[in-house]
Formats: C-alpha cells, structure tokens, sequence
C-alpha cells in the first residue's frame, strides 16, 4: 500500500560525542529559547536501569508544545493534532549521543499548512543542531 500524500512523516537526526547528559541540558536551553514548553520528559533508560539492568544505556523522550502554534495548526487542520506534542529522542548508539525528531510533513493538499510545517520543522532542526553543536 501507498502512503497517503501528507502522510509520511519525516526524521531529522544528528549526533554528538559530548556527555549525554550536556546533549540533555543544551535541549531543554534550546526547547525553550524557541518559546516551547516540555511537557514531559521520559527517561526510559533510567528506569529500566533502577529496575533490573545496571548497565542498560541510556533512553530519553522530550515532548514539547507552544499553544500558541498549536492553536493556529489545530485552526488549519483538526487532524493535525497527530503532529502532537513535538517530541525528541535523545539515546546513546556506538559512542555517540543521537538526537532525532519527526518533521512535519510539507507535502498535504493543504498549502497554508504546507508553509506553518516548514517553519515548525526549521525550528526542530535548530533544536536538534543547538544540541549536538
């Protein structure tokens, strides 16, 4: 089966070899210099390591939202809430820290939305690069 035009969702993905934890921090910086708030943050390595597997590596999700491009997303598209919140993956691979989020795909039917998503996903992009710089 095909994928329906405006469907496929692309990645943006850099990597580093500074401290994990500096890659962590320099997100959370760069999370909100773009006027975005984390509202949540899993880290899933942590718990899997305080669980059972001391030396399982390390695993974190950051998701993140501005109601106010929210707002004006939802008024473009209802079904955009799938694009929602904005998350980052952040994990250790082959000794090196790998940030990687989705981008919003700026091939649907609809042009405004088209133009919001190239926005959005130059602002994911910089968030990723402030990270791994």
């Amino acid at each position: 089966a095909q994928t329906p035009k405006g469907e496929f969702i692309p990645f943006y993905q850099a990597e580093t070899e500074k401290p994990y934890a500096d890659v962590l921090a320099e997100l959370e910086i760069a999370i909100s210099e773009h006027n975005f708030r984390i509202t949540g943050h899993s880290r899933v390595g942590k718990v899997i390591r305080d669980r059972s597997t001391k030396d399982f590596p390390n695993y974190d999700t950051l998701q993140f939202c501005n109601l106010t491009h929210a707002k004006t997303l939802l008024l473009m598209s209802p079904h955009a809430v799938r694009h929602m919140p904005c998350n980052i993956v952040t994990y250790e691979y082959n000794g090196k820290t790998i940030v990687r989020t989705h981008l919003m795909p700026t091939d649907t039917n609809n042009s405004e939305l088209n133009a919001f998503a190239e926005k959005m996903n130059v602002m994911l992009k910089d968030i990723v690069d402030f990270a791994v710089e």
